[in-house]
């Protein structure tokens, strides 16, 4: 079998595909139609960053088995045209890690001994210790804003110099944060005024985008210092300006970036600032690890075993694969409602599945909705293989329960966690052509609607005139709601559920309206 191997790989990668039996060409610099003209002559295609693995690529790659991105994600890889074809598609996921938390861990102490200015000053041939006094990281407070596998690394090289650490993830759990020597916090709010210095280690998403602003920095002690090695925009750079300035931040260190390449940014010329061009991955060993990593990730699908990086590999029986396909996009699509449902730590789930799906073997559909739960609050990228895994380095625990009783539904999932008294649930069926998920419990309340991007749950009391004033509020927002469904309960409580879907986010401000207006004694704003 032949690899092709696009872009510069590591040699001892490159030795051992040959080592193994595998015709491997290398051939870099290759333009979009040279590959596509090529590539029908490959089983393996091996790219980094720069080669783009298109659904023009892989359609003519006939002879495709398994395509490998040596580094972190696989942005550059048409995976569902790959899925399509029956071609795996890896990564190297953990090559990077440790290079990743170093440069954290560099850019901390060059930030704070102000290392950069030190050495531009005597390039110049100047002398002058006193401009250049910093500070020490013993006994001092780090914030850890993700405790994910980088945060964590980052974790145990700070508790070497002494520091005292403190975190914040809501789905990292108390002992995974314990065991890592850190005290965890449940709010921003509570960690940023006693931190000396801030790094964060977060994917970018809704939440995490802008996380830190004018509002942030203004109740961060004052001079402190800021690292992000992690992904761009989770600080606000251009808010971040006048705090450098004043001096409430004493110094900041970026290595990403919202848009790369980046030659300007807010940052750029300032004093107190180190900017470097995402070096988190530039290293020799990540190169090396991500090189041997790919090579034997590609050896291990092309001989048809288990690929533990695998985006797209489910290894199940053809009559359960067929049985539980309908309801693997429902539990992930419950997890990530579930996950923005739940306004505190995960630490366990209950998966319940009834009627026919009971008779099968579910645990797929367990590793689905552990991957809409993780999929947009982990730094690591989550797919069916490593899902479960994520959950044990996080101290999430998943039951499944089967149920073979039949209702109205022939079939149907539900999630369940409990949020200290707070019971937290969610259930579906499936249904049409595209077997499309319908939610039909939350808060064990009965409903029946199919989720679309945005969707807005709402508890309030029931009485005449509530959902016109959430029309009337909504509409002079100019929000459309395009469906809803009023929840029940087998019991009358006075209080009911609104589940709709509306065309646009609701800001704050709307919420805060709607509270006023309608009475709103609980409510969420969810995006799929």
């Amino acid at each position: 079998m032949r690899v092709l191997i696009a872009e510069k790989l590591a040699a001892s990668g490159i030795k051992l595909l040959e080592e193994a039996g595998l015709a491997v060409d290398v051939r870099l610099g290759m333009s979009p139609e040279e590959l596509v003209e090529v590539i029908p002559n490959y089983e393996a295609l091996i790219v980094r960053s720069a080669t783009r693995a298109t659904r023009e690529v892989i359609e003519a790659g006939t002879s495709l088995r398994i395509i490998g991105r040596a580094g972190v994600g696989v942005d550059n890889v048409d995976v569902e045209a790959a899925t399509e074809r029956g071609i795996i598609v890896c990564n190297a996921p953990t090559s990077n890690v440790v290079s990743a938390a170093e440069q954290a861990m560099c850019l901390l102490l060059a930030s704070a001994r102000k290392t950069p200015e030190a050495n531009a000053s005597m390039q110049k041939g100047e002398w002058n210790r006193a401009a250049f006094t910093g500070n020490e990281l013993y006994q001092k407070t780090l914030a850890i804003f993700g405790l994910g596998r980088i945060g964590g690394l980052v974790a145990q090289r700070a508790a070497a110099f002494e520091m005292q650490l403190i975190g914040y993830d809501p789905y990292c759990s108390a002992e995974r944060a314990a065991n890592l020597g850190v005290t965890k916090f449940e709010t921003i709010e509570e960690i940023l005024p006693l931190a000396d210095f801030i790094t964060v280690h977060l994917p970018k998403n809704k939440e995490t985008l802008g996380m830190f602003g004018s509002r942030q920095y203004a109740q961060m002690k004052d001079g402190v210092y800021l690292v992000n090695t992690a992904r761009g925009g989770i600080y606000n750079l251009a808010e971040m300006v006048e705090y450098l300035q004043n001096g409430k931040i004493a110094g900041a260190a970026i290595d990403v970036y919202e848009t790369e390449p980046c030659t300007s940014s807010p940052l750029h010329g300032l004093d107190k600032v180190i900017l470097t061009p995402h070096l988190g991955a530039s290293t020799v060993e990540a190169q090396e690890r991500a090189g041997v990593q790919i090579a034997e990730y590609v050896l291990l699908g092309l001989s048809n075993k288990m690929v533990p990086t695998a985006v797209n590999v489910k290894l199940v029986p053809d009559d359960v694969m067929s049985a539980v396909t309908p309801y693997i996009g429902a539990c992930e699509t419950l997890g990530v409602i579930l996950a923005q449902l739940s306004r505190e730590a995960i630490s366990s789930v209950e998966l319940t599945v009834s009627g026919d799906l009971a008779e099968y073997d579910v645990s797929l559909l367990g590793t689905a909705a552990l991957r809409g739960i993780f999929s947009q609050h982990s730094d690591d990228p989550v797919n069916f293989v490593n899902a479960n895994y994520i959950a044990e380095q996080r101290g999430v625990s998943i039951t499944i329960t089967k149920e073979r009783r039949q209702d109205e539904y022939t079939s149907k999932a539900s999630l369940l966690t409990m949020n200290g008294s707070q019971r937290v649930e969610v259930g579906c069926t499936t249904s049409g052509p595209l077997t499309e998920p319908r939610i039909i419990s939350l808060f064990d309340y009965k409903l029946d609607l199919i989720p679309r991007k945005y969707v807005l749950v709402m508890k309030y009391e029931d009485t005449p005139g509530k959902l016109g004033r959430i029309g009337t509020v909504l509409g002079n927002a100019n929000i459309n709601i395009s469906t809803m469904e009023i929840g029940t309960l087998e019991k009358v409580t006075g209080e009911a559920i609104v589940l709709m879907n509306v065309d646009d986010p609701v800001p704050p401000e709307v919420y805060d309206e709607l509270v006023a207006s309608v009475g709103v004694t609980d409510g969420w704003f969810i995006e799929l």
